[in-house]
């Protein structure tokens, strides 16, 4: 099975994704069980990272939330799990720094603005970058396609196709779109997921 979660179409697509599924959710309980995970949250600046950590450890939206400036750590416990998640600043000069705090984490979590089209050139090349990095071999990522309750945002496959998701075969990737400000589809995916007692 390919290591990306690409669109299907048809039925043996559809056995193919009940097979990824599968995948996924054992790796969901896999981290479930560990009382403590560490995830680490990139991406370009204003891809909305520090407002989807407050979304998920407050249920509240913020509009203006200011960007980031070095690095923000901030622990969310729900039920048994304890989940310290590093929120790492996306302007340019703090992109050397990401390499550093992915390292040995569970998860990479990268964030891009899909209603952004003139940064997502920009968005695949550090995200390609960082993942070629030896020391974070292997580590699984969770791409999410931020804003997509704007006009013209990207969805789940033009993401993967843009990204190039498709390319990167040596570790878990999933990809979501979702909406911090509506809350929608972040409930239903993956970081929500490892946050609850449902797996």
């Amino acid at each position: 099975l390919p290591r990306t979660r690409l669109p299907g179409g048809g039925s043996g697509a559809l056995a193919g994704m009940l097979a990824l599924v599968a995948r996924l959710l054992e790796w969901l309980r896999s981290l479930f069980w560990k009382e403590e995970m560490e995830l680490t949250l990139v991406g370009l600046q204003y891809s909305g990272k520090t407002t989807l950590l407050t979304v998920l450890a407050s249920g509240q939206f913020t509009e203006d939330m200011i960007p980031t400036v070095g690095f923000n750590m901030r622990k969310i416990t729900k039920g048994n799990v304890t989940i310290k998640v590093w929120d790492i600043g996306g302007q340019p000069r703090f992109r050397s720094m990401w390499e550093r705090y992915c390292r040995g984490v569970n998860a990479v979590v990268y964030m891009v603005d899909a209603a952004d089209l003139e940064k997502v050139e920009a968005s695949k090349n550090e995200l390609h970058s960082l993942i070629d990095k030896p020391q974070l071999h292997g580590i699984p990522v969770l791409v999410l396609g931020n804003k997509r309750d704007l006009p013209g945002a990207l969805d789940e496959k033009q993401l993967i196709e843009k990204l190039n998701l498709s390319a990167i075969q040596d570790r878990e990737i999933c990809c979501y779109s979702i909406s911090c400000k509506e809350k929608d589809n972040i409930g239903k995916h993956v970081i929500l997921t490892m946050l609850s007692v449902h797996y």
